[in-house]
């Protein structure tokens, strides 16, 4: 666990900017897994595979490489990565 203390030279209350600004980096968040995830369905329906499949199938070196299959690749990665900043953005409580 990480505790972070913050100093504002400003009137006004902190809490509420950082509050805002944490939920407006939730809502954009979740907007890029919402638009990764209905990607990956488009992908996974015009390959009749899942992501999982694939996966397994890439990783065992059973697919030709191509620019597609990298996009595929990239777009899995970026949907795992949005899941853990969100999964970060869930854990961040304020302490008084």
């Amino acid at each position: 666990m990480t505790e972070l203390k913050l100093i504002s030279h400003h009137d006004g209350n902190l809490k509420l900017l950082i509050e805002g600004i944490l939920s407006e980096a939730s809502r954009s968040t979740q907007q890029g897994i919402d638009r990764c995830t209905e990607r990956l369905k488009k992908i996974e329906e015009q390959h009749r595979m899942t992501s999982t499949e694939f996966l397994r199938c890439y990783s065992n070196d059973e697919l030709q490489e191509t620019l597609e299959l990298d996009e595929w690749i990239g777009e899995i990665r970026m949907l795992q990565r949005l899941q853990e900043k969100a999964e970060r953005l869930r854990g961040v409580q304020f302490v008084h």
